[in-house]
C-alpha cells in the first residue's frame, strides 16, 4: 500500500471514531454528516492505490470508485451504494430545513455502521 493510500485509510478511521463519539452524546446530525467522510476517504484510498491519483470532488470520487469496483463481485451492492446514501444524509444535515429535515439517531447509527463496514472492506481489499 502506498503512503498516500495509508493516509486516506488512517483519516477514514479517525473520522469513524469522531462520528461514533458524536453519536454517543446525541449529536445525531453531526454523526450522520460525518459518516460520509470515512467512506469518501476510503474510496479515495481505492482510487489512489489503483490509479496513483486522487479526485477532488464528491461526484468525481463517487464516479471513479463505481468505475473501479464495478466488476468486484465481493463488494456488496449496499456498500457500493453507500457513498451516495451517506452524501444524501450529509445534504439533509447541512442544507435542508423543515419537517423531516433532521437526521435521526437511528439514521446516524445505521450510517455509521455502514461506514465502518465500508472502511473495513476497503482495508481488506487493499491489504
Amino acid at each position: 500500500m502506498t503512503p498516500e493510500t495509508t493516509r486516506f485509510l488512517e483519516k477514514a478511521n479517525r473520522l469513524l471514531a469522531e462520528a461514533d463519539a458524536m453519536l454517543k452524546i446525541g449529536f445525531n446530525e453531526a454523526a450522520g454528516r460525518t459518516a460520509d467522510l470515512p467512506a469518501f476517504h476510503g474510496a479515495q484510498a481505492v482510487i489512489s492505490e489503483k490509479t496513483g491519483r486522487t479526485v477532488k470532488t464528491h461526484e468525481g470520487v463517487h464516479t471513479e470508485f463505481q468505475r473501479l469496483t464495478k466488476d468486484d463481485q465481493n463488494l456488496p451492492s449496499k456498500l457500493r451504494g453507500f457513498l451516495s446514501y451517506a452524501y444524501n444524509l450529509k445534504a439533509i444535515a447541512d442544507y435542508e430545513t423543515g419537517p423531516g429535515a433532521e437526521v435521526s439517531a437511528e439514521q446516524a447509527s445505521r450510517a455509521l455502521e455502514q461506514a465502518n463496514r465500508f472502511v473495513a472492506y476497503i482495508t481488506i481489499l487493499l491489504a
